[in-house]
């Protein structure tokens, strides 16, 4: 498979393109096919060196959304072919790749109207955003949360007349 890596800590100039053998769903596993990853704070925290705990070569990343080509031993609610995002454990990096291994209990079936680049973006920022609102904030049932800029938004686009 095809993946953006790093063999040595630094700036951009140390990312590299190049192959990597296919990952293979272990126990409780599945190998997804990368459709979009995001890119978060981590990524370049990552590839600085900031997380010397990193094996090198590394294929950084950490947010994804997919197709499930494989599914490991045990696995169960996820099908060969079923879209799915998710981000990886701590620990875990890979995303800057065409396929990853992660485990079948951390991924979540992507909704038809979600495209795998909203997906993608989603997971990081959104478990921040839950664990700010859940663990920071301690924001209990009946209560009233504002939360700025939440809504829908139209985009801009070549083919539109305005905004």
């Amino acid at each position: 498979m095809k993946a953006a890596f790093i063999e040595r800590y630094g700036g951009p100039e140390v990312l590299q393109y190049g192959e990597f053998p296919d990952p293979v769903a272990g126990s409780g596993e599945v190998v997804v096919d990368i459709v979009a990853a995001s890119v978060n704070a981590a990524d370049w925290k990552v590839r600085l060196g900031e997380y010397k705990h990193t094996k090198l070569p590394l294929i950084p990343g950490r947010d994804f959304s997919g197709v499930v080509n494989a599914i490991g031993e045990g696995v169960k609610d996820i099908a060969v072919g079923d879209p799915v995002f998710g981000v990886c454990e701590a620990g875990q990096e890979g995303t800057y790749a065409e396929k990853i291994a992660i485990k079948a209990a951390i991924i979540a079936k992507k909704p038809s109207d979600l495209s795998h680049d909203n997906a993608a973006a989603l997971a990081l920022t959104g478990l921040t955003a839950l664990s700010a609102i859940e663990d920071t904030l301690k924001l209990q049932r009946d209560e009233t949360i504002l939360i700025q800029g939440g809504g829908r938004r139209r985009f801009w686009h070549p083919a539109c007349q305005a905004y």
